[in-house]
């Protein structure tokens, strides 16, 4: 699911330029278009949080923005010095 790969890249990418990463992501919502793509989303998602993934809820949204089929809410730590550089958190 090309959709996924995307959104869990711009998402690393964020968390890097905030001093954070992947691993300090404590908890994930997706929100998925049709929840059949859910094993298809699931293959790609173990992807980028293959050891100790964090907590995650799954729904199925009836409209998401630009219609797009996959977005992912996050929940990461973010060290005290690092917070605010290029973003606001």
């Amino acid at each position: 699911m090309a959709q996924t790969h995307r959104v869990l890249a711009n998402l690393k990418a964020v968390l890097e330029a905030s001093g954070s990463s992947l691993h300090a992501v404590l908890k994930t919502t997706v929100f998925l278009k049709d929840m059949s793509d859910f094993p298809k989303m699931n293959e790609v998602y173990a992807q980028y949080f293959a050891a100790q993934p964090p907590a995650r809820s799954t729904v199925q949204a009836a409209k998401l923005p630009r219609d797009v089929a996959v977005e992912i809410d996050a929940v990461a730590a973010v060290s005290e010095g690092q917070a605010g550089a290029g973003f606001s958190l």
